[in-house]
């Protein structure tokens, strides 16, 4: 019997298990390497130090910021993907998913084209007194803007297995729309959307091209943890080394919360 099933699995290639233990070394010997070299004994001076202090509270407000953002956007079209044909549905999801893809610089520069000074419409944003780029709400944009299609395809492959007839009932006993959302969809979707909302939350957290090419990389505005560790890489690598080590453990623990929320193994 297989671990997850009553069937039995059909024999794997013997050359499978060397791959699994090469590519278990493949994403462990980095981290292996920074708990190598990291300086330990300096541990509570850097991680502690009011530079990393501020990074950190810069790295919360602008990951939170772009998780929140994420999940106002992403929700809604997550669920018109999965429930809904219109025209143009193919050309949204492409462009749903097209931030995974596109090299992260190059979105930051599309932020600028589109959101600066002199850009699609950022006079109009100035007019309103909106001021996006090298401002903490210009690094909230730029990191909502690559974990946005996480959330969104967590959120449609959620509803997709959902039976649609759940909701149906509930519209045909008198629930109007957002009742049927509150009270029928969100409760199911619960796992999809905080699992989508944490993975969204830790990409923001790690985001660095968008951020520095948008909202640059300016001390207690908008130098995230991540930038602090690539100008600390110029001066003090070893230092670096630790702020990367708590970004690793920030992960980890996502990855842990994430597998919880789906209960475990399922």
């Amino acid at each position: 019997m297989d671990p997850t099933g009553s069937r039995a699995n059909p024999p794997a290639p013997r050359a499978f298990g060397l791959i699994v233990w090469l590519a278990a070394a493949f994403v462990a010997l980095p981290i292996a390497g920074l708990l190598w070299r990291a300086p330990w004994t300096r541990a509570g001076a850097v991680l502690g130090s009011a530079e990393v202090r501020v990074a950190l509270g810069v790295s919360i407000i602008v990951s939170a910021g772009a998780t929140l953002l994420v999940l106002l956007l992403g929700l809604p079209i997550g669920w018109m993907l999965a429930r809904r044909s219109f025209p143009g549905r193919r050309l949204l999801r492409g462009l749903v998913i097209l931030p995974l893809v596109l090299p992260p610089v190059v979105g930051g520069v599309g932020l600028l084209a589109a959101l600066g000074r002199r850009g699609l419409i950022g006079p109009a944003l100035e007019v309103l007194g909106v001021r996006l780029p090298f401002s903490t709400a210009g690094a909230v944009v730029a990191a909502a803007f690559v974990a946005f299609p996480i959330l969104v395809l967590a959120v449609e492959a959620g509803l997709r297995q959902v039976d649609p007839r759940l909701e149906q009932a509930a519209a045909t006993l008198g629930a109007g729309p957002w009742a049927v959302l509150w009270r029928v969809t969100l409760p199911i979707l619960r796992p999809q959307i905080v699992a989508g909302c944490l993975l969204s939350w830790a990409r923001a957290l790690g985001e660095f091209g968008a951020t520095i090419t948008f909202a640059g990389n300016l001390r207690g505005r908008t130098q995230t943890l991540t930038l602090l560790v690539y100008e600390w890489l110029q001066t003090d690598p070893e230092g670096a080394m630790l702020i990367a080590l708590l970004l690793v453990l920030l992960s980890i623990a996502v990855i842990l919360a994430v597998r919880q929320g789906f209960g475990g193994e399922r």
